[in-house]
């Protein structure tokens, strides 16, 4: 990922920002339709992720940080990934879906294979890391189903992960923290899906 710019809080937020000034609560993101509970206000970077077929969307990660905690919420955006991809493949023929020699993608039909395969990929990078993994397992949060994931670091910090696909974009949710250190299962577990109008989708 390519670090781009700081989003400022009030083009991104259902609530205002200081309801989390004093300890755990709610956050939610309009921009990102989603809410997570979190110790403090985060930082929003807006930045590019390059997916499994090297194509590069837009992304944002909101990050909160205190010492040797972090948490993050990384979101990408693959709502247009059908343009996106086409032209990429534009020198390929308009009736090739499979394979488009010279090319390091499939052809024009290769969003639908690099949407499918999101969450798999981000999983995949989480596990180049210099991690042990602890636990891995497929998981679900309001019906939307995903991956979840618990890893040692190298330098004993623990990091809770867990990925999901929801209406065409990626969520990475991530807490590392030191032993002992209380919140990363509370932020994995509070994450919620929220319509245009910061409402929560329930299924």
């Amino acid at each position: 990922m390519r670090l781009m710019r700081i989003v400022p809080a009030a083009l991104i937020l259902c609530t205002p920002g200081p309801v989390l000034a004093q300890g755990w609560g709610e956050y939610a993101s309009r921009a990102d339709f989603f809410s997570v509970n979190l110790p403090g206000e985060p930082v929003v970077e807006e930045v590019t992720y390059t997916s499994e077929y090297e194509a590069e969307f837009p992304a944002r990660v909101h990050a909160y940080e205190d010492g040797s905690t972090r948490y993050s919420v990384t979101v990408v955006d693959y709502t247009d990934a059908e343009r996106i991809h086409t032209e990429r493949a534009g020198n390929c023929p308009p009736d090739v879906h499979t394979g488009c020699t010279g090319a390091y993608y499939t052809g024009v039909g290769s969003w639908i294979v690099d949407v499918r395969g999101a969450i798999d990929y981000a999983t995949w990078q989480i596990l180049q890391r210099d991690v042990t993994p602890t636990f891995f397992g497929w998981n679900f949060v309001d019906l939307v189903e995903g991956r979840h994931l618990q890893l040692t670091n190298a330098d004993g910090s623990r990091t809770f992960a867990a990925i999901y696909m929801h209406e065409s974009r990626l969520y990475i949710l991530e807490a590392t923290a030191t032993g002992g250190r209380p919140g990363p299962e509370l932020f994995q577990q509070s994450l919620q899906f929220l319509d245009v109008f910061c409402n929560v989708m329930g299924y």
